[in-house]
């Protein structure tokens, strides 16, 4: 597991420029978004789960979903989602720029399932120590760390300080940087799920790994075509390619909405509109983790795009 894990975190810092900028492009770039990993929380490979080639070969291997974005001209770092691969991805965020030792400027957090909040303990003092990080949540996320343990201690030992977030309502944690969360349907079983939008400097981005569907979105007045047309950049929730791929398991209980659902739900837009999607997010049992499967290559022919650990966009 020694030489696994070297070659996981090699992987993770060969950071490939995205195909939306070119080096030089990039090398002015003020504003980059990085993605940190692409797996559905528990990552790639799961517990339990000892036939997955990902155990013998690391490059099958994908750290839990987050996103880094970072401001060149302060030097500022925010992630989204703190995951259990916090401590790789952020030695991953660090070769990435060019920086040494830990340095967050804020963590924006969606909700309470274990792939996006977990990776917070490590921030305490049986770990970094870390001083008034901000962390901003929404109002039942922010109830929930200031009164459950382990995370009251991170904040009565300011390790970290809770900035508090409303739905649609956007804070600017520095100039030319404004993020608005949004909320979205999805198992509630602590806190409100939400979504990000992120602008800056001509582009704006969504963040959204989780929602159980596009259609209760629908009922609530926001539809997914109209918030792609509005948007230059969207990584969307592809927990699962299809339905059948946790066989005796009640997908009821963990709903999403599968790729297959949502490429023929967008099936009629136009090419450009269908390449602004990045699937993320992806459950281990996906086959377009593999960009060798027939899984992954229909989501290409179809115009689509699934994101990939450690691609970079400039949003400038």
């Amino acid at each position: 597991m020694g030489r696994g894990f070297i070659f996981w975190l090699s992987l993770m810092t060969s950071l490939a420029l995205s195909g939306h900028a070119s080096a030089s492009a990039m090398a002015k770039c003020q504003f980059r978004l990085i993605i940190l990993g692409n797996a559905q929380d528990a990552g790639k490979p799961q517990i339990g789960h000892h036939n997955d080639p990902a155990w013998q070969d690391r490059s099958f291997a994908e750290p839990a979903t987050s996103m880094a974005l970072v401001s060149y001209k302060t030097g500022a770092r925010y992630i989204f989602d703190a995951t259990p691969d916090i401590k790789a991805q952020m030695y991953a965020l660090d070769r990435a720029t060019g920086k040494s030792g830990f340095a967050l400027n804020g963590i924006f957090l969606t909700h309470a399932h274990i792939g996006h909040y977990l990776g917070l303990a490590q921030l305490g003092r049986e770990a970094m120590g870390a001083k008034n990080i901000p962390v901003y949540a929404m109002p039942r996320m922010l109830n929930f760390l200031e009164n459950n343990g382990p995370w009251s201690l991170l904040v009565r030992l300011n390790n970290i300080a809770i900035s508090p977030l409303s739905d649609n309502t956007l804070v600017q944690p520095e100039e030319g940087v404004s993020i608005t969360p949004f909320l979205v349907p999805h198992r509630a079983e602590f806190t409100e799920t939400v979504g990000f939008r992120i602008e800056t400097g001509s582009k704006s981005v969504i963040y959204l790994p989780d929602i159980d569907s596009w259609e209760q979105w629908d009922a609530s007045g926001t539809h997914l075509e109209q918030v792609i047309a509005d948007n230059d950049l969207l990584f969307l929730d592809a927990t699962f390619f299809s339905g059948d791929e946790l066989p005796g398991r009640d997908m009821s209980k963990i709903p999403h909405p599968t790729i297959r659902h949502t490429m023929h739900r967008l099936n009629n837009l136009p090419r450009e509109e269908k390449a602004k999607i990045r699937f993320i997010h992806l459950n281990h049992s996906n086959p377009a983790h593999n960009r060798n499967s027939a899984a992954y290559n229909r989501i290409i022919k179809a115009g689509f795009n699934v994101a990939q650990t450690g691609e970079i966009h400039c949003l400038d």
